[in-house]
Order: structure tokens, then C-alpha cells, then sequence
């Protein structure tokens, strides 16, 4: 594997695949299958998009992931795009997935590790016998097509940006951003008292 990295700046076409996979390891913590398909997602999306300097968009780039896993990772160290920025969005799925927006062009395509790629490994590594370095290996060089497929998509109105407003809970008082209150029963209420919380009071 190569460790001299090109500049942040250069087009994703002119790094090496080891070094962009290098920079997403560094920033992941490990080598595993979802780097490697992080990092074919990311090029087969900014690609597709037209998006050559992923870390120079600004907020010409938005990414939204549909799972919370590895490659998640990989696709945010190789494009710059983060949560604080608003220009990383999770849609919690569970799928291998992600939608890739040029917002400047109003091109979007959705990204997804096709499911029988798994399948495929084996033809690809016959002498691995160990199944996770099987994938590493296999997801490095398996043709495009048959490891991801990419379709052309629009986003929904509210998914990229939403206005910049904020309420109170009439339950517990807390404000709510963007426009992400539940009206029921004619109250506003946050996510949570409106009974979709992630946590309850111990």
C-alpha cells in the first residue's frame, strides 16, 4: 500500500486508489470490507455527479448515508462532508447506500452495494480462504457494475436544507430545529414526547 498521500485538493480521479483508501483507514481506525466499499461509492458518486474535488464543494456537496457503518466513514474522510456542516445526512435505513447531490447542478444519484456482490467474491479471490480479506481483496478490483449500482434520483423537498427555524416542545420545553417538531393534537411537540425517542428517563 502506498502511504505518501496526494493533496486533499487533487481530483479524486488523479489519487491512487491505495492512498484514498489509506486516508479513509486513518481516519476509520482499521482496514474492513465497508472501507473499501466506502471508498469505490464515494468515486463511483462524486463521479457521477460531476463533483472532481469533493473537499473543495463547500456546500455544493451533500451526501446522504443510508446506514451507520464503515464505509459511512470512508465516505466522509475522502469528501469533507460532516453532520456539522449540514452537508452529511443520515436516513436511517440499515442499507449500504448512499445518495450523492450536487446541489450547484441539481444532480443527485443514489448509490448502493448491490447484494449479490457477496456472491461474487469467491470468482474474484479463489485462493482467500478466509472470507473478510476475501471481501477486502475482492471489493478492490470487481468491476463497477457488478459491485454497485448507481441510479439517478431527486431528493425531496426538506432533505437538503430546510429553513432555519426553531420551536418549543409543549411537552418538555426543549427547542426543536429545521422544522423537525410533530404537530399532534394540535400540539408541537419534539420527536421524543411525541413517543419516537431513541431514549426514556432512568
Amino acid at each position: 500500500m502506498t502511504t505518501e498521500l496526494a493533496p486533499l485538493e487533487a481530483p479524486l480521479r488523479e489519487r491512487a486508489f491505495e492512498d484514498l483508501l489509506a486516508e479513509a483507514v486513518r481516519f476509520h481506525g482499521h482496514l474492513c470490507p465497508g472501507q473499501v466499499l466506502g471508498v469505490r461509492m464515494t468515486l463511483a458518486g462524486c463521479r457521477a455527479v460531476g463533483i472532481e474535488e469533493p473537499r473543495r464543494a463547500g456546500k455544493g456537496l451533500v451526501v446522504v448515508v443510508e446506514i451507520d457503518r464503515c464505509a459511512t466513514d470512508a465516505i466522509q474522510a475522502l469528501t469533507g462532508v460532516s453532520l456539522g456542516k449540514r452537508t452529511l445526512k443520515h436516513a436511517d435505513y440499515g442499507k449500504m447506500a448512499a445518495t450523492f447531490v450536487n446541489v450547484t447542478r441539481g444532480l443527485a444519484v443514489r448509490v448502493v452495494a448491490r447484494e449479490d456482490a457477496r456472491a461474487r467474491v469467491a470468482g474474484w479471490t479463489p485462493a482467500e480462504s478466509d472470507p473478510r480479506r476475501a471481501q477486502i481483496a475482492a471489493y478492490r478490483i470487481m468491476p463497477e457494475p457488478e459491485l454497485l449500482r448507481l441510479d439517478p434520483v431527486t431528493v425531496n423537498p426538506g432533505w437538503l436544507d430546510r429553513p432555519r427555524v426553531r420551536v418549543c416542545c409543549e411537552g418538555c420545553g426543549e427547542g426543536i430545529n429545521y422544522r423537525r417538531e410533530i404537530i399532534t393534537d394540535a400540539r408541537v411537540l419534539c420527536r421524543a414526547c411525541a413517543g419516537e425517542g431513541y431514549y426514556r428517563p432512568s
